[in-house]
This record gives C-alpha cells, sequence and structure tokens, in this order.
C-alpha cells in the first residue's frame, strides 16, 4: 500500500479504508469503549490524521492519541518511538498498547484508559 499520500483527498480515502479494515483489537477498543462517547463522555475519533501521521484514535480535548501496535519488529519500534516523540512534540501526550494486550486483557486496558483520562479531566478543571 501506497503510504505516501498526494492530496487531501488520497489523504481521506487511505483513512477511510484503514478504518474499514483496522485491526481487530483497534475495533474491539473503538466499539467496546470509545465509540459515542464511551469513554468518561469524551468523544474519540477514529483513523485521524495529526501532523504527517494518521493516529488509531485520538481526543482532541484531552491532547491525547492511542495507538494499538500490531508488530514487534524492531525496525517499526524504532519508527513508533520517533513518531510518538513527533506527536508528543505537538502537545500530544500518546498511550500504545499492543494488539494482544486489547484481545486478551480489554478491561485491563479500558480500566487503565479511564484511570489516565479522569486523571487528565482534573488537570482541565479550573481550581474552585
Amino acid at each position: 500500500m501506497n503510504t505516501r499520500l498526494n492530496s487531501n483527498r488520497d489523504q481521506k480515502f487511505f483513512i477511510k479504508e484503514l478504518s474499514t479494515v483496522g485491526k481487530t483489537g483497534e475495533a474491539l477498543l473503538w466499539y467496546s469503549a470509545l465509540k459515542g462517547r464511551k469513554m468518561n463522555g469524551y468523544q474519540f475519533h477514529r483513523q485521524h490524521p495529526v501532523g504527517d501521521s494518521t493516529v488509531d484514535f485520538i481526543c482532541k480535548k484531552l491532547n491525547l492519541i492511542i495507538e494499538i501496535k500490531g508488530s514487534s519488529v524492531q525496525k517499526i519500534k524504532l519508527y513508533d518511538q520517533k513518531r510518538e516523540e513527533e506527536l508528543s512534540k505537538l502537545g500530544y501526550m500518546v498511550l500504545s498498547f499492543s494488539e494482544e494486550e486489547v484481545i486478551n486483557q480489554l478491561d485491563d486496558v479500558v480500566s487503565n484508559l479511564s484511570y489516565i483520562i479522569k486523571s487528565l479531566d482534573q488537570n482541565l478543571k479550573p481550581d474552585n
């Protein structure tokens, strides 16, 4: 698949294709915890462009990105690390979970996400 996108139209098609096919863990997390403001009332978007990347999930209000990692090949790990650093420079917190972790320990992943989101939510609220 060509990951170099020549136009906004190409990028939208690529994002739609990714969101349709997606990874099993990604779809599982989306439908069970993130879609429809299920996660503490926050809106998440799936397969959303950020800078030069397309992220698995994003909550713009919290500046939070969630990525589901499928492979553990060293070359991919280095790419992911650099990509996460660039997203952090743009002001986002990046959380990563493995595909296996989401599939086999969904309750734990959702619990961890809920805890982190509650912590971020506390930081958004003005002091009383």
